[in-house]
């Protein structure tokens, strides 16, 4: 996947190897690189990537479910202060009954500031944070960003940030969550996958 990203010219913003953060987690891993859940809003994984346009960076915080791997919460911003991460948490809070879940992200100033940390006491949400240097701890949010590079950064020169928003979240609730089939979810497409567990848990 690191691979697959660097052909992409596509990195997670914190996964640059300008010196690893060796400041501390606010959050215990609990994770321990198991990215797998076996029901909704069990395991949340989030994290930011940046991407270039005539006027200058947009920076994107994405929020995973990882059994559905539906993208439930997401913000965007020409700057990536704590609010961006909060704000994706927040778009995911609106639409989703959450009870204890987990919020794993790598160790990016963002996810470990007070807004944020706050953020998720307040909706008593889990946090966890990965360790130093790991880039399989991003991968699951790297292979999202690595499709986004290709269906939508890549298929025209993006003028203008907003032009480049419209169509990031077109891209995202449009074809990623609800047509683009996927091999680990059965040629589910992240939608289906989710009604088909809401059915059967109802059942």
């Amino acid at each position: 996947m690191q691979r697959l990203c660097s052909l992409q010219r596509i990195w997670s913003v914190h996964s640059k190897k300008r010196g690893l953060n060796r400041k501390p987690p606010v959050h215990d891993d609990l994770v321990q690189r198991d990215f797998t859940a076996s029901k909704i809003n069990e395991l949340w994984h989030t994290d930011i990537s940046e991407h270039p346009t005539g006027e200058s960076k947009l920076y994107l915080c994405a929020v995973k479910d990882v059994f559905s791997n539906r993208i439930v919460g997401y913000s965007m911003d020409a700057q990536m202060p704590a609010a961006l991460a909060v704000g994706a948490l927040k778009n995911a809070l609106v639409t989703r009954a959450v009870a204890a879940t987990i919020v794993h992200s790598d160790r990016g100033s963002q996810f470990r500031s007070r807004a944020f940390v706050r953020a998720l006491g307040q909706a008593a949400l889990r946090g966890s944070m990965g360790r130093v240097g790991t880039c399989a701890d991003n991968a699951a949010m790297e292979s999202f960003f690595a499709l986004l590079q290709k269906n939508v950064l890549n298929s025209q020169r993006w003028r203008t940030r907003e032009e480049l928003r419209l169509a990031i979240a077109t891209w995202i609730q449009r074809t990623y969550n609800r047509r683009r089939r996927q091999r680990g979810l059965g040629r589910l497409t992240p939608v289906e996958s989710e009604t088909i567990y809401s059915v059967a848990k109802a059942a």
